[in-house]
């Protein structure tokens, strides 16, 4: 065994008992690596990646290689969930030297830490176009003695270019004196609908060619666009979009729940691993679907995918859980595909239909198996097949349960059981946002007890405002990064809107002066990625673009916004607005990496209403608020009035329930409902 065995993370104990002398990350590798001047070989993953699987059953579990990168590196094992900050500067070096980039990330560094070159997966013996991992550390050990020069000098370079990138796309500030609404142009909106547009798969939906994400940010972007400005075109895109992922494998039609991306243009065959983010981010968009169409099949998909959630991803305290893994016995997507005969054992006479709407065949719709995925819409398809499509229906759901009790019986996959800030507050915010549209309270009860869970268990010191990043085994470490506040700060924000709870906004409000002290840049216009105290990174990046989380810089303009409303704080109102014109131009032009920015672009045209509900039954009237979509809106509610919040300052009146919808704080009449002024936002 080596250094990982005192660990938590379930990607570090993996590699625990390889031959290979890992190290975490942290002062006994660095040191070492100083004190016997050798190269650092950092290997970066996760527990729900496969080609990290591939690797360590081919080349770290393999004595000989070990040996190799024993003599010659330093060896270091980070999991790029509970260290995103290195992950981020590594990649970014990665791909400035090959073009690509992806996981495993192995770089390899000077022992100051300095990145000279990387890649990702290797293969035992030359293949794929690619040199062997053996070749590659022979190749590097020579360089690093014989070539130190030529070593430092692209380490230099390296980092150089490192330090200059958090600057892409970010204007020269603008002057912040000229209005809102000129800043910000309608025309800007148009042109960003029309490149998310230009991107837009018409047959498939999703946006670019396979691999597919799902991209809910450019969906949710579309939905408001619409909303707003009815425009069908960007209606249909969205909903397409979301069809066929439901529609497609990378939707677990048994158990619920979404896998990471498609590997191709019809969302069939996903990577199988299921990450807490993606399904967070899901069943937000979802929760926004239902809410402008009333279609069934989205509240359904958010019922089935929470349902996997509370069952499968959830911790007795209330946190939840990082990711499944995509294989099972050493096999990707073993545990959840099926072969045809298998089906028939199980369902009998009920397997002729069921594998004809699934895609169910002898011979496999993938690699010799099957993946359940629909080609028809069931009323479409039980109009052409002559069934009944209640009953077509019911049946099919008879099936699944069946399926569903057999596939519990087989090897599960991994279970990465870290708890990671960030992505639990994604998830309460989804909470959030599902009970907001279903109504289900239960939903709303995930929420809360979540956000008391993070609260209490990753506060560095009670009563203070800085956190940790990770949790496992009542252990919280890593100082929180930009996104784990950025992201706790909306859901706060959020959980105030369905609880009526103002302590949430209070929080809220001071977890955001605390990241602009600990998190600013010199412009006092974005954040860093790290706070200002961690000492162990050799830049401090700023990330600005969406990636399959959405940035932390966008969310925070996002709540530097909300709070400004809610407070009357013309100073967050001026830091939110400025982060934004500086990537507007970015925004419009590339819209698919800058989703968030875009939404935000599209509130500053269109505006925020302003929704007060004031007296007893306020927290019924919240609810009420759910019913329609209503995208940029700061809500809140409060049995009395509070002189701490402008638009809760004289709103009361005894023995009613008032609503007031205001713009810049001026409101038309009070009404006793919130559908009397729906037409008015």
């Amino acid at each position: 065994m080596n250094k990982l065995i005192g660990e938590t993370s379930p990607y570090l104990l993996q590699h625990a008992h390889n031959p290979v002398d890992w190290y975490p990350w942290g002062a006994e590798a660095l040191e070492r690596a100083v004190k016997e001047d050798k190269p650092i070989l950092v290997s970066i993953g996760y527990a729900a990646c496969h080609w990290c699987h591939v690797m360590e059953r081919e080349s770290f579990e393999d004595p000989e290689t070990a040996r190799i990168m024993n003599e010659h590196f330093i060896n270091i094992k980070i999991d790029r969930e509970e260290r995103p900050d290195l992950d981020h500067i590594y990649m970014d070096a990665v791909q400035a030297m090959t073009g690509a980039g992806g996981w495993p990330l192995n770089v390899f560094l000077t022992p100051e830490k300095k990145p000279f070159y990387g890649g990702t997966y290797y293969p035992p013996v030359n293949a794929y176009n690619r040199p062997s991992w053996k070749d590659v550390l022979f190749s590097l050990s020579d360089a690093f003695v014989n070539k130190r020069d030529e070593i430092e000098q692209q380490a230099t370079t390296l980092t150089q270019h490192l330090e200059h990138a958090s600057q892409f796309g970010i204007q020269a500030s603008l002057n912040l004196k000229v209005p809102v609404d000129e800043l910000f142009t309608k025309e800007q909106a148009d042109t960003i609908c029309e490149n998310m547009l230009r991107q837009g798969d018409k047959v498939w939906g999703g946006f670019g060619r396979a691999p597919k994400f799902p991209q809910t940010f450019t969906i949710g972007y579309l939905l408001r666009y619409h909303h707003f400005y009815k425009h069908p075109e960007s209606l249909q895109q969205a909903l397409l979009s979301l069809d066929k992922m439901l529609q497609g494998g990378i939707y677990d039609h048994l158990g619920g729940g979404f896998a990471r991306y498609s590997v191709d243009e019809k969302w069939l065959a996903p990577h199988f691993e299921k990450m807490l983010y993606d399904n967070a981010l899901l069943i937000d968009v979802l929760s926004d679907a239902y809410q402008l169409t009333k279609n069934d099949v989205y509240a359904q998909t958010i019922k089935d995918t929470l349902d996997f959630i509370s069952r499968e991803m959830t911790s007795p305290q209330g946190g939840f859980y990082a990711a499944l893994d995509a294989d099972s016995e050493g096999v990707e997507g073993k545990f959840y595909t099926w072969s045809k005969a298998e089906i028939h054992q199980v369902l009998g006479e009920q397997a002729g239909p069921f594998c004809e709407y699934y895609d169910v065949s002898e011979h496999g719709n993938w690699e010799e198996t099957n993946i359940l995925w629909v080609q028809q819409p069931l009323a479409e398809f039980a109009a052409e097949k002559g069934y009944d499509a209640a009953v077509l229906g019911a049946m099919l759901q008879g099936c699944r349960e069946k399926l569903m009790a057999v596939r519990a019986q087989r090897v599960r996959p991994g279970l990465d059981d870290k708890i990671l800030l960030g992505w639990n507050a994604l998830m309460a915010h989804a909470y959030c946002r599902a009970y907001a549209a279903i109504g289900t309270e239960a939903y709303r009860e995930a929420a809360i007890r979540n956000i008391r869970f993070c609260l209490q268990e990753f506060r560095i010191k009670e009563g203070g405002y800085a956190f940790y990043h990770t949790w496992k085994e009542s252990k919280a470490k890593y100082p929180a990064f930009l996104d784990d506040y950025a992201y706790l700060i909306r859901a706060l924000i959020a959980l105030s809107e369905v609880t009526g709870d103002q302590d949430h906004l209070y929080t809220a409000r001071d977890l955001t002066n605390f990241v602009i002290t600990h998190f600013s840049d010199e412009s006092g216009q974005y954040f860093y990625y790290t706070i200002d105290d961690q000492k162990d990174v050799i830049v401090r990046k700023k990330e600005v673009y969406d990636g399959a989380t959405p940035s932390g810089n966008a969310i925070m303009a996002q709540n530097l916004w909300t709070l400004s409303v809610v407070f009357g704080d013309k100073s967050l109102a001026d830091k939110a607005i400025g982060a934004v014109s500086g990537l507007s131009q970015t925004a419009v032009r590339y819209p698919t990496s800058f989703g968030v920015w875009a939404s935000q672009l599209l509130q500053f045209v269109q505006g925020t209403a302003e929704i007060a509900v004031v007296g007893h039954d306020y927290q019924a009237r919240l609810s009420e608020a759910g019913n329609w979509f209503i995208p940029y809106r700061v809500l809140l509610g409060a049995e009395k009035n509070n002189e701490d919040i402008p638009l809760l300052i004289d709103r009361y009146k005894e023995n009613e329930t008032l609503v007031y919808l205001c713009k810049d704080y001026h409101c038309i009449k009070p009404v006793f409902y919130i559908s009397e002024i729906i037409n008015l936002i």
